[in-house]
């Protein structure tokens, strides 16, 4: 049986991470299904870092077929009647990447204002698998709070801190990051070589 993965994406930079996440957990057998919830500020975020289309740009930006792309689910974020507001919604994992600052705050303090915050406090009060990947920096002490106060709800903290040794280009950095997820949601992607962009 596999996997039932929620991508929810804020309005932090980094949109390639969403998009390299796409590519790469749709393509694996392990994944049933990818529910991907992209905000309104994300929207604004895509066209500056990838040059427009929304969510298509996402699914071209990184690669996927027409098998992977089946997988695939997007919600508007003010859809609130979505499937990922409830918990008899089973999902193995739910991971915010990037998660802004706002985001993470809105979390903490309980609020549902949109899609993201609703289906990240449904993993939080399931006790599902909840992976914060935090994208700001220099944090000050209300960050590191709000993720403390996550970690000791169970949630896993993973800011995309490149790993240096996996390589020298940025594509390198950033699968392995993925794939570091991806291992901390049950899920063995085995190596690079196989997710390198465009090479199906």
């Amino acid at each position: 049986m596999g996997r039932k993965v929620a991508l929810l994406v804020s309005g932090a930079s980094g949109m390639i991470l969403p998009a390299t996440f796409i590519s790469v957990a749709s393509r694996l057998d392990e994944v049933e299904s990818l529910e991907v919830v992209v905000s309104r500020s994300a929207y604004q975020v895509i066209a500056t870092e990838l040059g427009g289309g929304g969510t298509e740009a996402l699914l071209r930006y990184g690669y996927t077929n027409s098998l992977s792309r089946k997988k695939i689910t997007f919600y508007k974020d003010s859809n609130l009647k979505a499937p990922l507001s409830s918990g008899s919604y089973r999902l193995d994992a739910t991971v915010i990447l990037p998660c802004s600052a706002a985001t993470l705050g809105t979390i903490v303090t309980g609020g549902g204002y949109n899609l993201v915050h609703r289906a990240a406090a449904v993993a939080l009060k399931e006790r599902w698998k909840l992976i914060v990947c935090f994208r700001e920096t220099p944090m000050s002490l209300i960050h590191l709070n709000n993720l403390r106060s996550l970690a000791s709800l169970g949630a896993v903290i993973i800011p995309p801190i490149p790993a240096f040794y996996v390589g020298e280009k940025l594509e390198d950095f950033v699968l392995a990051y993925i794939l570091r997820i991806l291992d901390h949601i049950g899920i063995s992607a085995e190596n690079l070589d196989r997710f390198r962009w465009k090479n199906g």
